[in-house]
């Protein structure tokens, strides 16, 4: 049982601290990429710590023999007798099963009702939009908008080229293609199912909005690369942000920072170390409790015995 207490522990620690440590990330120099892959694998790093805690107690041996393998400790190797432990992983085993079964109900709903506002959204637009090019339905109003849908649709009016130059609108349409591309709306929906089957969790809780911030930075950064900063504040300016629920809009989430990372000069960073620094933040987040429970049992074993 002391094996599957050190992973819960650090599955909690993970699950409440590691969202206020994200939160305080200086947004205006920092490669978003990075933050989003940070997110969502934190939120794997405790469901995989957490399930492994469960299993361990499931079993009959509930990993105490590779307790036994780092330190011969009798008093630490049986921390509790099996009745408590066969009835903690019965309780445990129950508790994740039931708030798997919730996540897996919503996100199926989710899915059905995404699906579902997609097609009634796409039915209107097409039939008010005066033609559609290269994948863009342009609609007829004199409102600067621009928007993106799930499958790679992306919607923009008029107005954009009555209210912006030429140069900005490219990075509006810019900005919501590099959406379709990173499957951004994926992101967002993932995360939005998880915080309503665990609103409870910081971590679940707090990475909807995060992510939802985060992947409007990341377009931002693809824009730049093709367009300059210049087009992009002047279209994150103008740019309304109306948009349906389910859509990604141009100038809706986090505007007054976006433009402060703008102002700062949004970072160039070369793909190699984009990658290099996803995979070792990807393995820090979801090893990280892992790893720490071990860490944890060691060191309770050097002080015990």
């Amino acid at each position: 049982m002391t094996v599957a207490a050190a992973l819960l522990a650090c599955a909690v620690l993970v699950g409440w601290l590691v969202p206020a440590r994200l939160r305080r990330v200086d947004l205006r120099r920092r490669d978003p990429w990075v933050l989003i892959v940070a997110w969502l694998l934190s939120t794997v790093g405790f469901s995989v710590a957490t399930v492994t805690a469960v299993v361990l107690l499931l079993v009959p041996s509930h990993g105490n023999d590779f307790v036994s393998f780092l330190h011969h400790c009798r008093d630490i190797v049986h921390g509790a007798p099996p009745q408590a432990e066969a009835f903690g992983g019965a309780v445990a085993g129950g508790l994740v099963l039931a708030l798997a079964v919730r996540l897996a109900v919503i996100v199926v709903r989710g899915a059905r009702r995404g699906a579902r506002r997609r097609t009634e959204h796409l039915s209107v637009l097409r039939l008010a939009a005066r033609g559609e090019q290269g994948g863009t339905l342009w609609l007829e109003h004199d409102q600067p908008l621009a928007f993106s849908l799930s499958g790679g649709v992306v919607v923009a009016t008029e107005g954009l080229y009555r209210h912006l130059p030429a140069e900005s609108v490219a990075a509006v349409l810019s900005h919501e293609r590099a959406h379709v591309r990173g499957r951004h709306h994926l992101i967002v929906a993932i995360a939005e199912a998880v915080r309503k089957a665990l609103p409870f969790v910081p971590l679940f809780r707090d990475a909807a909005t995060a992510l939802r911030d985060l992947v409007e930075l990341a377009a931002d950064d693809a824009a730049v690369r093709v367009h300059g900063v210049a087009a992009v504040r002047s279209a994150l300016i103008c740019v309304s942000g109306q948009a349906p629920g389910i859509a990604l809009a141009m100038a809706r989430q986090a505007v007054d920072v976006r433009l402060a990372r703008l102002d700062c000069g949004a970072p160039h960073v070369r793909p190699v170390r984009r990658a290099l620094t996803c995979v070792l933040t990807g393995l820090t987040a979801t090893a990280g409790p892992l790893a720490g429970a071990a860490v944890l049992l060691l060191t309770v074993g050097l002080l015990t015995c």
